[in-house]
């Protein structure tokens, strides 16, 4: 084993058997059909009214679905605060909705807690300027205030009057040049929610994949030099050291808009298309969060929500009774392979399901699948990918074998299993 390779804490540990979380875009944009990030049309704060808010039923959806977090934007690009924020007018104070008396945040983490999803804030630490009534030394413009500006409202989400708040997404889109004092920010962050994981910037605890489609690469690794930060941004940014920071893979319901438009039902994805996303995201060793926006009553649209339960529950049944696991295997002694052997005859299976142990960091670096047709003869590889990591799901044609191998063809030190499964769907 190498001694320098990062180890990932606990709490990553966990937040990588979430696997599946819903992403929730709505705002003041939810009332202005067709406005695009940073296009700098007025969106006066009045308009906001989801005059029949449930999020309730937002989680009555996640736990049908099998969704184990959700990440709801708390303020986009446009600076509008789904809480009654003391250090903006441009909130839901100033809404048409219940006179100016109502709060999302407080209603979508309340309902959270009643469902037992864990609940997560998205907040643009960019946004543009003129949209929200804000003086000049709160313009990105002027670092130090807007840097105050940003402290004062992260911390109004934080401080516990919402209770503990699981993931933090900073989306990096517009702060693109832009130096913010991180080391000031993110401490007062982690004073005030020690648990918390931040994503993506300042000082993260998991990262981005690079792209909206939900697309994680073969070669996917939990240990990093540089991370993806913006849809905008051409170059990684490079860390200080390698680290421990596990992929992120985000991607919309439907085709092309995170808020909520009434244009677009025709796209919503089929459950096999969200399948194959997931099989390209958490089959690849990611996590998956999915984007749904509410509609402007404040509900998940039926037809979004319908296939999201779908694929959620279909997910689950494929996997819920494999052929094979890890006891059936037998490792070598340098557990640089893992052989089974039918007791009799041949097994039939389309897909394989690996789970690398990473309690003391990521191992393996290229494996194979090996069959044998017969109890005796020679083994031939059917499959070869790099990274294991905290999930591989490999869907192959239907193959028919008397030995089934895992076998390790690079790896940093020693390989600890954590499961390997046999399925036919």
């Amino acid at each position: 084993m190498s001694n320098s390779r990062p180890i990932p804490s606990a709490r990553q540990l966990e937040f990588q058997d979430w696997e599946l979380g819903l992403f929730l875009h709505f705002g003041i944009r939810t009332f202005y059909e067709g406005h695009r990030d940073w296009d700098g049309k007025p969106m006066p704060p009045q308009a906001f009214n989801p005059v029949d808010l449930d999020c309730r039923q937002w989680m009555q959806v996640c736990k049908d679905a099998g969704v184990k977090y959700t990440v709801l934007t708390a303020k986009h690009h446009d600076g509008f605060a789904n809480w009654p924020s003391e250090y903006t007018p441009y909130s839901v104070k100033n809404a048409a909705w219940k006179d100016g008396k109502g709060d999302v945040i407080r209603e979508y983490v309340d309902a959270c807690a009643e469902f037992g999803i864990k609940p997560g804030i998205y907040y643009s630490p960019a946004q543009a300027d003129g949209l929200s009534g804000l003086s000049s030394e709160v313009s990105m413009e002027e670092s130090g205030g807007y840097d105050d500006y940003f402290i004062n409202q992260i911390s109004e989400l934080l401080d516990g009057r919402y209770g503990k708040i699981d993931c933090l997404w900073f989306d990096g889109c517009g702060s693109e040049g832009h130096e913010y004092d991180w080391p000031r920010i993110t401490g007062e962050i982690r004073k005030m929610q020690p648990d918390i994981l931040i994503f993506s910037m300042g000082d993260p605890d998991y990262r981005w994949c690079g792209n909206e489609e939900g697309y994680a690469g073969i070669d996917n690794t939990n240990v990093v030099e540089s991370i993806d930060f913006s849809v905008l941004a051409d170059e990684q940014e490079k860390l200080k050291t390698k680290k421990w920071l596990p992929v992120e893979c985000d991607m919309r319901m439907r085709d092309k808009n995170w808020f909520y438009s009434e244009n677009d039902v025709h796209t919503v994805k089929t459950q096999q298309q969200i399948t194959d996303v997931y099989d390209l995201s958490v089959g690849r060793g990611a996590n998956m969060l999915i984007n749904i926006g509410p509609d402007r009553r404040g509900h998940l649209p039926e037809c979004d929500s319908k296939a999201l339960i779908q694929f959620g529950q279909a997910v689950k049944q494929r996997t819920a009774t494999p052929l094979v696991t890890l006891t059936d295997f037998i490792p070598d002694e340098d557990s640089q392979s893992w052989n089974y052997q039918t007791p009799e005859g041949t097994t039939r299976c389309n897909m394989i399901v690996i789970q690398e142990d990473l309690t003391d960091g990521e191992s393996v670096k290229r494996f194979s699948i090996d069959i044998n047709c017969y109890n005796n003869g020679r083994f031939l590889s059917i499959y070869q990918g790099c990274t294991i990591g905290h999930k591989q799901i490999i869907r192959l044609p239907e193959i028919r074998a008397a030995n089934v191998r895992l076998r390790i063809l690079e790896a940093d030190g020693s390989v600890k299993l954590r499961s390997i499964e046999l399925h036919h769907v």
